[in-house]
């Protein structure tokens, strides 16, 4: 009879590990970043099921000015965000995986206008800042500790293109590393151009490659860019012209090949809107763009051959100004929230079709322009 006893306690034990380690995975915390500044304003925090689509409603957590943009180390210790106003800075986080909290580590200056864009090179050594106002780019180390260190690169873009509004001079926009870690590629709406550099892993320097960019049709605006999950395509999203430009990507030499490009709009919108994310779903076969005005969701299927996009459907935010948006660890959920309806709202994500339905309800959140998934304890 011990012996029995003794063995049903050991099962009973293992089911109760199971069950507990199936509700731990299945529990993200999501950070939601707010534009504006002051008392209560900054991140909050969020917590979310992914096995069930349920967002919780968040709270407040850390005080820091237009936290625009961020993103987390690929361990989850540490965070970097954009200051985009007043003082237009970078700051450093270190996060605690198993509570959510922040503590600040040291900021350092964008030295450009209104930085839009931070991102983290292939090895994690680098961060990575695109200043839209400012017209460039700038490059700091990262020290042992997760702090920002000294500044490794500067880059200051020149010229205009075609629209008298926003493109009289440059706007970086967006920043990233391809994997293999040797170009850093730029989207700057002001130029109609998508620039490449040549990163130095070992100094953080950055050199034009040749020929050092892209160029998209006049007045077009380049936004964000994605690349396909085994990078032979690039795709970057037209925020003026409201339209996805297809590259192919030579990860040998670092050059752009244009192809064709389609709208993220219906054919019969007849309104104002421009565009604003772009994200590759993990799988490759989906794509999913947002569009502020007409404020929806565009779903597009993507060729395996030839990276072709091909429209799915168009789906409301329920809200307006849809500004970002953000797949699920999982890659099961679409998150995408309302710059201007203070909300954020939850999707299926069709894993044969890439079709979204909406999950649940909108949850209120203040004034969001950014938001990432952390896995809880990472």
């Amino acid at each position: 009879m011990p012996r029995i006893s003794s063995c049903r306690s050991i099962l009973l034990l293992a089911v109760f590990v199971v069950l507990c380690c199936s509700a731990y995975c299945a529990d993200y915390f999501v950070y939601f970043g707010a534009h504006g500044q002051g008392p209560g304003i900054g991140f909050s925090l969020a917590h979310f099921n992914s096995d069930t689509g349920k967002l919780t409603t968040p709270v407040f957590l850390q005080e820091a000015a237009a936290p625009a943009y961020f993103t987390f180390t690929q361990d989850g210790k540490h965070l970097y965000t954009c200051n985009s106003y007043p003082a237009s800075d970078v700051s450093a986080y270190a996060v605690d995986t198993a509570t959510g909290k922040l503590t600040f580590l040291n900021k350092k200056p964008s030295m450009g206008g209104d930085p839009s864009y931070v991102s983290l090179d292939a090895t994690g050594r680098y961060v990575m800042v695109a200043n839209y106002l400012g017209g460039s780019i700038i490059v700091y180390a990262v020290s042992a500790d997760g702090s920002l260190g000294e500044r490794t690169a500067f880059v200051q873009h020149t010229g205009d293109s075609a629209t008298p509004d926003n493109q009289t001079k440059p706007h970086a926009h967006s920043i990233r590393s391809d994997a293999t870690n040797r170009f850093v590629l730029v989207a700057d709406l002001g130029l109609d151009k998508v620039f490449v550099y040549r990163l130095n892993a070992a100094t953080g320097a950055l050199t034009p490659n040749d020929p050092p960019s892209a160029s998209v049709a006049p007045g077009q605006g380049p936004r964000h860019f994605a690349f396909d999950p085994k990078e032979k395509f690039l795709y970057e999203i037209n925020q003026m012209g409201t339209t996805i430009q297809r590259f192919g990507w030579n990860a040998e030499d670092g050059v752009l090949t244009p192809f064709e490009s389609i709208s993220t709009l219906p054919v019969d919108f007849k309104g104002t809107s421009d565009s604003a994310e772009l994200l590759m779903h993990p799988s490759g076969k989906f794509m999913f763009a947002t569009n502020r005005g007409h404020n929806s969701v565009a779903v597009f299927s993507v060729q395996a051959d030839t990276g072709k996009l091909a429209l799915l459907q168009h789906i409301s935010t329920q809200g307006k100004t849809p500004r970002n948006c953000e797949i699920d660890p999982t890659g099961k959920w679409l998150l995408v929230t309302n710059q201007d309806s203070n909300n954020a709202v939850i999707y299926r994500i069709d894993q044969k079709t890439g079709r979204l339905t909406q999950n649940g309800d909108p949850v209120q959140v203040p004034a969001p322009f950014g938001e990432r998934f952390l896995a809880v304890g990472k």
